[in-house]
């Protein structure tokens, strides 16, 4: 005589089994992409690359564009968090305006991880995905001792005041620089906020302020540098008489070095950054795997390497 429990005890075994492959295998988890500003072409590209991955992935992805405000970027954030997404990466607009919203969403036990940018003294550690941007200011240093071993006159273009990367690449680039000694003296230090037009209209004020041209001009992103350039064009100074040196290796600046008109660029590699953090995430949600931090190493490139660029093929 057959045993009815058997084949209840196999159906009940594989239902379980079954259950537990789905929730492993889960797909279609919502996730929020939370930008500083979408104005910026760097968070632009960002997003169309975490567009990408997600579809990879198979999740949902909710882009917020933080308008290059904090209590936008913050109300964002608690947004996403009251509409239930299942986890956020968040380059941050500041590195302490965007704490309490931070330490609201680790309140919550919202899965949360940093990209580019990140956030200091919330109440969790928060794992983070991004350059060393430190290190990218020191080798936009070294690049541009080597180019002018016998010492130079620099201007400084700093970020946007309380962003990361405007902080520690500008101390980066310092470090270095005043190490090198009183050769290497910087003219001018002021903020362009990391805006093209910003870096236009300080460079020709500059300009005509100091009335020689500096020998190097150093700006915390290539926005910033761009905008130097037009103001050097503008100015009718000869292509290549002042050197450029911006950071991001942007389609356009990468043409720019192309032609002559930028010397260099830093490359940090923000779409791997992006896809990165957005695995990370969804391993965690996954599979319970520690979301982790991890750093990208950012370098120079100019005319001698163009090709090792993130965003080579757009620069034709």
């Amino acid at each position: 005589m057959k045993n009815p429990l058997i084949p209840i005890c196999l159906v009940a075994c594989c239902c379980a089994l079954a259950s537990t492959l789905s929730k492993a295998e889960a797909k279609n988890e919502k996730l929020a992409l939370n930008v500083p500003t979408l104005a910026i072409p760097y968070f632009a590209h960002m997003r169309d690359l975490a567009t990408d991955e997600a579809k990879k992935l198979k999740v949902e992805l909710i882009v917020q564009d933080g308008q290059n405000s904090s209590p936008v970027q913050s109300s964002n954030l608690r947004n996403a968090v009251t509409q239930g997404v299942d986890g956020v990466v968040l380059s941050p607009n500041d590195v302490s305006a965007l704490v309490p919203a931070v330490n609201d969403a680790l309140q919550s036990n919202m899965p949360l991880i940093t990209v580019d940018r990140n956030v200091i003294g919330t109440s969790k550690p928060v794992p983070h995905v991004g350059a060393d941007n430190v290190v990218g200011g020191q080798v936009q240093a070294k690049w541009l001792i080597k180019k002018f071993p016998n010492g130079a006159k620099i201007i400084f273009l700093r970020g946007q005041p309380g962003a990361s990367p405007a902080i520690d690449r500008a101390k980066g680039f310092f470090d270095v620089i005043k190490a090198a000694g009183d050769k290497y003296k910087v003219v001018a230090d002021q903020t362009a906020n990391f805006q093209r037009d910003q870096g236009m209209t300080v460079t020709q004020n500059l300009l005509t302020s100091l009335g020689t041209p500096p020998d190097a001009i150093v700006a915390s992103n290539d926005d910033m540098a761009l905008g130097a350039v037009s103001a050097l064009q503008q100015s009718g100074l000869a292509k290549g008489k002042v050197a450029v040196i911006g950071y991001d290796a942007l389609p356009d600046s990468l043409r720019a070095i192309r032609n002559g008109e930028m010397s260099a660029t830093v490359e940090q590699s923000p779409g791997k950054a992006v896809r990165t953090a957005l695995d990370e995430l969804a391993d965690y949600l996954r599979s319970k795997k520690p979301m982790q931090s991890v750093a990208i190493q950012p370098f120079v490139v100019d005319s001698s390497n163009l090709d090792k660029a993130e965003r080579i093929a757009e620069a034709k």
